[in-house]
């Protein structure tokens, strides 16, 4: 057989460009860009604009219901029944239910004394509450420490009880159902659960607890936070900004129409009765938001949630980028798989409308916990700029600028003091959307670090105790720390975007480019949020 020559299984066109890389890599892209490359993009813009378009419509659909709710004064007092608690000199103490406030702790050794103290200093007769502190620690300093504040409060009369195990089998679902198998929980009718970090005010459980004692269908009533730290820096403003949208629309608005709402870390800052728990099937650690979980199983079993917005307990936001990333990931990732693994379960359940199984499958998981991350990052910093290497696929005016920026603008409205910070935020938030679809996508895949639980670190009064004390004398940088590299990687992309777009491109969206890469770079390197000195 004769020896096959070059110039039979090479096109002519690479003959005189093989010893020039770009030139053989631009023969290359030109024969696959027709065939696949431009039917590829244009179906991703076509996914793109529809996803746009239902982000679009759940916004304006709760924009319009908490303008209703508002003109109307759909206040929870007006939608339920609800009566001060008052006192009876013939019962006496008896007349109000025994209510358990659970305080899930690992390792907080900056904020434990917070909510141990706002909690043993709340409004309610003594021996109609016990006040339960869930310490997981593995640092036997902090346990010391953490105990030693139970004694001191219980040396002032509190009924306090200081739990410990001897695993953290199921994180905090698992201590806090350990909590409920003592002996003296079973004889209380609701639970109140605080982070560490959180500060219920005095009258908390007064202004609460009336919600269960005159409505027997009331399963969780939900206070809002309200964020100590919000003005430590601008990582910390943006939080806010995104929690008070959260919390001042999407839970109004799925308690004033559905009388059922959900988040990771809804049981925070929240009071459930325990015999709605027991009927949900109790506490699970299957996900990584067992708070979630339960908030649907309990709503399956016909039970009504209410959202106290006018009720705020203080809290502290993540103020590190690190700790910020970590919690992300779990916000993310838990949702995902408890769609994966809940779905069927919604659509066959019997106890609950129609209508409510469409907000809680396509309102709640699919548009907010999946499409809205995915469409983020997939459009924003994927297939816009990719548009401007193909100039034969375009996006619509409508879906590349008009629908984004209203879609920007209701987001805002829950934090009107930020809204000269919106255009940082939406930069911010599409870094961010990077490790959310990724966490997403592993949350529905179920791949390594689905179950992965890193617990929030919260500083404190850590950085004010700084103050004044003697400067380290080195400071060392830990590289991996500061250095995200999927952040850099995006940003080189959108970057190279940006300059293509700048020489070749006719609709200007280099400015948006350049910014948004700005922001990837800015966080790649580490300078975001607080840094913590470490000597």
């Amino acid at each position: 057989m004769e020896r096959l020559s070059s110039a039979a299984i090479i096109p002519d066109s690479f003959i005189g460009a093989r010893d020039d890389i770009f030139m053989q890599f631009g023969l290359v892209w030109n024969m696959i860009k027709e065939p696949l490359i431009i039917p590829l993009l244009r179906m991703a813009v076509a996914m793109c604009l529809v996803m746009s378009v239902m982000i679009f419509a759940e916004r304006l659909y709760m924009g319009v219901v908490i303008i209703l709710v508002h003109v109307f004064g759909r206040k929870p007092e007006k939608r339920y029944k609800w009566e001060p608690i008052k006192d009876d000199v013939e019962l006496g103490s008896s007349n109000y239910p025994m209510v358990l406030v659970q305080i899930p702790m690992f390792n907080e050794r900056e904020v434990y004394q917070l909510s141990i103290g706002a909690c043993c200093s709340l409004t309610w007769p003594s021996d109609r509450l016990i006040i339960q502190v869930l310490d997981d620690s593995t640092d036997p300093t902090c346990k010391t420490m953490v105990e030693r504040e139970c004694q001191r409060w219980a040396g002032k009369g509190i009924n306090i009880k200081y739990e410990i195990r001897d695993n953290r089998t199921g994180y905090k679902s698992g201590a806090l159902k350990e909590g409920l198998k003592r002996s003296y929980a079973k004889n209380c009718d609701y639970v109140a659960i605080f982070d560490a970090d959180f500060q219920p005010e005095p009258d908390f459980l007064t202004r609460s607890i009336p919600f269960f004692v005159h409505n027997p269908n009331v399963a969780l009533v939900q206070a809002r936070w309200r964020f100590v730290n919000n003005n430590e820096c601008l990582m910390t403003r943006f939080q806010e900004m995104s929690l008070d949208y959260h919390f001042k629309i999407e839970q109004e608005v799925g308690s004033s129409t559905h009388a059922f709402f959900g988040f990771n870390g809804s049981w925070t800052a929240g009071v459930w009765r325990i015999a709605a728990i027991n009927e949900a099937g109790g506490w699970k650690d299957r996900t990584t938001v067992e708070d979630m979980d339960l908030a649907v199983r309990a709503s399956l079993k016909g039970w009504k949630f209410v959202y106290l917005g006018a009720l705020q307990v203080k809290s502290e936001l993540p103020s590190t980028f690190k700790a910020f990333r970590h919690q992300q990931h779990r916000w993310s990732c838990g949702p995902a798989n408890l769609f994966k693994k809940m779905v069927m379960e919604i659509i066959t359940n019997k106890k609950v409308s129609v209508w409510q199984k469409v907000h809680v499958i396509y309102s709640f998981f699919f548009v907010r916990k999946i499409i809205a991350h995915i469409f983020a990052f997939f459009f924003y910093c994927i297939v816009l700029p990719a548009t401007i290497l193909v100039p034969e696929v375009t996006v619509p005016k409508w879906g590349g600028v008009y629908i984004p920026t209203i879609i920007t603008l209701l987001n805002s409205v829950g934090t009107p003091r930020s809204i000269h910070l919106v255009v940082f935020w939406i930069l911010f938030e599409n870094v961010m959307s990077l490790h959310r679809t990724k966490a997403t996508i592993i949350g529905i895949l179920e791949f390594s670090r689905v179950n992965e639980w890193i617990v929030t670190e919260k500083l404190g009064d850590f950085l004010k105790n700084k103050v004044g004390a003697k400067a380290p004398k080195k400071f060392r940088l830990n590289i991996g720390d500061r250095l995200h590299f999927l952040e850099l990687a995006v940003g080189c992309y959108l970057f190279f975007c940006a300059c293509y777009d700048f020489v070749f491109g006719k609709d200007n969206y280099f400015i948006f480019f350049y910014t948004q890469s700005l922001a990837f770079f800015i966080m790649g390197f580490g300078y975001v949020g607080t840094i913590v000195p470490t000597s």
